[in-house]
């Protein structure tokens, strides 16, 4: 759908999560988008074909869920991947070796050890670094784009979107910011001046825990074109039955975001008066160093807590006697999960760094759902009571 014609839609998010342009449809008018489920496309004639070739280079359902996604973060151009890591492995392409990074050192995991096992290998450098505190001292003449997530996974540190978008264009670096905690319901950081935008769509875009895929959104037709040819290329994109899923699954975004976050709220309240929990970090709580930035650059907080409890055996304790929830890695489905950073999902973060950040043996990290408040925070007080 064209870009223009998108924006003149003066729509809801909520609305936008329905689809975008309903004209795309298929011959019978399907309102479910249909699944092409097919490797190859048959042309018409020499020089004549239907705009699709093969899947692995372009697919009708994965066009579509590129296009509703590019709609919800106001974007020109949203690439869909087979997973949020291989939607980073393929921005990493984008550099050179002697290219350097810039990048947070509070990320997922994987992130991290993308860039520690593969991308150095290459010859990209990185310097790792506090990037919510500012990043101008660590700009090399070869430095080419500053990576991060706000709020970051799991420490919940915020970082002034805008702020730093006008250090990056002074340099003509790029600003690369992993959206996957707020989703485009809550923030769109291509607005607030980024250069690329990531998700992880397993998470709250797709969130229903049944399917896994990632997300490029950007507005620069050449990386765009440079992207699709890394996607083709090193056959990484989605494939037709995931991009349903997500489709399907962006239908109710909205709502589950709304929901979740509600939840959140109360949760995070529910923890900071525990007599068991010793902190609790939630962008949401007013004390938070970055709540003020949040209201400023987003629309919500989001629904993920992470939060300390008094030590490392009660943790365990905890993950072990769960019952309404799940101790379960991910984060961003309709289910609360609850997830242990230290052996979970950032394992593969080297240990000083770990405990630099404040990832220890007592942080918890929590994904809220959809379920009812009240249920979740009796479900704490049992587990709670039965592990003191």
């Amino acid at each position: 759908m064209d870009y223009e014609k998108r924006k003149k839609w003066n729509v809801s998010f909520d609305t936008k999560c329905q689809g975008t342009d309903m004209s795309i449809l298929d011959q019978y008018n399907a309102i479910s988008y249909p699944i092409y489920q097919t490797a190859t496309f048959s042309h018409r004639n020499i020089g004549e074909q239907t705009g699709f070739d093969y899947s692995r280079q372009s697919n009708p359902t994965r066009q579509q869920v590129e296009s509703v996604v590019a709609f919800l973060e106001n974007a020109e151009h949203a690439l869909a991947f087979s997973s949020g890591m291989a939607a980073v492995a393929a921005v990493m392409e984008l550099f050179h070796p002697g290219d350097h990074l810039i990048v947070d050192e509070d990320l997922y995991g994987g992130s991290i050890r993308l860039f520690n096992t593969i991308n150095a290998k290459n010859g990209i450098e990185f310097t790792v670094a506090d990037v919510s505190k500012g990043i101008e001292e660590y700009i090399r003449p070869e430095t080419r784009a500053v990576y991060l997530e706000t709020p970051t996974n799991p420490m919940m540190h915020v970082t002034d979107i805008r702020e730093l978008a006008g250090i990056t264009k002074a340099h003509g670096i790029l600003l690369i910011v992993d959206n996957t905690f707020l989703s485009p319901r809550f923030q769109n950081p291509l607005d607030l001046g980024a250069d690329i935008v990531l998700h992880s769509g397993t998470k709250y875009i797709a969130g229903h825990h049944d399917t896994i895929g990632g997300f490029i959104v950007l507005n620069d037709d050449e990386l765009d074109a440079r992207l699709r040819l890394i996607s083709t290329t090193t056959g990484s994109a989605m494939a037709p039955l995931d991009s349903w899923l997500t489709l399907r699954g962006i239908r109710t975004l909205a709502v589950r975001m709304d929901k979740a976050q509600e939840n959140a709220f109360k949760i995070a309240q529910y923890l900071k008066e525990s007599p068991y929990v010793t902190k609790v970090l939630y962008p949401g709580l007013p004390e938070h160093p970055g709540y003020e930035i949040m209201k400023k650059q987003a629309s919500g907080f989001g629904a993920m807590i992470s939060f300390e409890v008094r030590s490392a055996e009660f943790a365990r304790a905890v993950l072990e006697n769960v019952e309404l929830f799940y101790f379960a890695e991910s984060l961003g489905g309709t289910q609360t999960l609850i997830t242990y950073p230290l052996t979970q999902t950032h394992a593969a973060v080297p240990k000083q760094l770990r405990e630099k950040n404040g990832i220890t043996d007592r942080l918890l990290r929590l994904s809220v759902g959809i379920e009812g408040a009240q249920d979740l925070i009796d479900e704490f007080e049992r587990v709670f009571s039965a592990v003191k």
